[in-house]
């Protein structure tokens, strides 16, 4: 009998290149086809079958009060009611720019944009706008969307410039752009040896996870701040995931680190499409109208995103929060950690707030060479095995769980018993 879901994949494939409209919701990396979902609520959605789930995929990341919560729902109701687009400035970009600044401080001045490859691809041109030079420093398995420039795979040493890391992308639009490991200073220090006065910007997702859930190694973004400010590259901190998410203040808060630009999205929009980036007002002022560095957006500062986000951002000033979400995601990578021990299956856990992945190798995993010495078809097995159990998990070893304010003791015990019956599977 053919599911809705797989009736769904087939209709989708015939009008969507792969079926799907982002890759790694085709299910590919784990041998399944993807589940067509039909709704969501606090921290379960259904499929179009009639599913239900307990979901750490959290629209990857910005679900961090829950599904549709009825404070954010009222603020989108109310915001569309008034239109859902003008064109023009509005008072709602001008709150939040400032609720921000306030909570962000480093973000001296905000524009806002509609997604985290706006934001990245908008910070990397006007650093190299400020400082009137052009290669950047990203890390080998870093994502920062998918920008020409910023696809690019490592080369074959530590200070050779990055290679295409897609058809589509010439070589030409990567030339400026080294490629380095996570969690290596060594590496850093070589590029702006090799490349002295030439380096605009290190980019970095302060806690990467886009290779899995990899924290940086203590005195890591200590190093890059100090490298930076010596070599006058600027430090911008890729805070996509990590903003709100890993600290109110996002990594530079949690670390203590205070970048030269930074990228917000996902819970800045509260699950609508908004996204922004900021710094320093003398860096800020490059851009137009102000300066030569052009960027723009029809629908940039969307008033019904914008509502959304703000709204999300309330209520997660609310005392008490991060407190929550650090107990049940420590919950949470305890019992998975047990779990996997008691099976005898080779898991290593990163955690760094309510961001986790479980790897299946014995570890360490500090940067994206080690984490791709994980075990991907086991994962594959334990991801369909979980989601027959009802646990909706993101479908590659290679992302991280998001944990939301959501989710229940409840609904963590049950991940744990659901993974620990898989993990017994996987070891039989």
């Amino acid at each position: 009998m053919i599911t809705r879901s797989q009736d769904l994949f087939g209709r989708a494939r015939r009008v969507i290149p792969g079926g799907v409209n982002s890759p790694v919701r085709a299910f590919r990396s784990v041998g399944a086809e993807p589940l067509f979902i039909a709704r969501a609520a606090g921290a379960h959605v259904w499929d179009v079958d009639g599913n239900e789930y307990i979901d750490y995929v959290g629209s990857w990341g910005p679900m961090i009060l829950g599904h549709a919560h009825p404070e954010v729902l009222t603020a989108v109701y109310e915001a569309a009611a008034r239109g859902t687009s003008y064109g023009a400035p509005t008072e709602v970009e001008v709150r939040f720019a400032e609720v921000i600044h306030k909570a962000y401080p480093s973000m001296e001045m905000v524009r806002c944009v509609s997604s985290g490859t706006e934001a990245t691809m908008s910070a990397v041109r006007v650093a190299r706008g400020f400082t009137g030079r052009d290669k950047i420093v990203k890390v080998d398995g870093g994502y920062h969307g998918h920008a020409d420039f910023l696809l690019a795979a490592a080369g074959s040493g530590a200070a050779t410039l990055g290679l295409s890391g897609s058809a589509g992308v010439p070589e030409g639009a990567v030339r400026d752009t080294i490629v380095v490991p996570m969690n290596d200073l060594g590496a850093i220090e070589t590029a702006i040896g090799a490349f002295p006065g030439q380096i605009a910007a290190i980019i970095i997702e302060p806690v990467c996870g886009n290779m899995g859930c990899v924290p940086p190694a203590p005195g890591y973004l200590e190093g890059l701040r100090r490298l930076t400010e010596d070599s006058g590259a600027l430090l911008i901190f890729d805070e996509v995931m990590t903003g709100f998410r890993v600290a109110y203040g996002g990594a530079q808060e949690r670390f203590r680190i205070v970048p030269d630009l930074t990228c917000l999205a996902k819970i800045v929009g509260g699950g609508m499409p908004a996204a922004c980036f900021g710094g320093r007002a003398d860096i800020m002022a490059k851009l137009a109208p102000l300066g030569p560095v052009y960027q723009a957006g029809t629908l940039s500062g969307n008033p019904v995103a914008l509502a959304a986000g703000l709204k999300t951002i309330e209520l997660l000033g609310r005392a008490g929060t991060y407190e929550k979400l650090e107990a049940s995601s420590a919950r949470l990578a305890s019992g998975l950690t047990a779990a996997a021990r008691a099976a005898g299956v080779p898991v290593t856990l990163n955690r760094e707030a309510s961001m986790l992945t479980g790897f299946f190798t014995a570890g360490p995993v500090t940067d994206y060479a080690t984490a791709k010495t994980s075990d991907t078809q086991r994962y594959a097995v334990f991801f369909r095995g979980m989601l027959a159990r009802g646990i909706y998990l993101a479908p590659s070893q290679f992302e991280a769980m998001f944990v939301s304010l959501a989710h229940t003791n409840d609904d963590i015990d049950r991940t744990v018993d659901a993974a620990a019956a898989v993990l017994r599977d996987l070891q039989a």
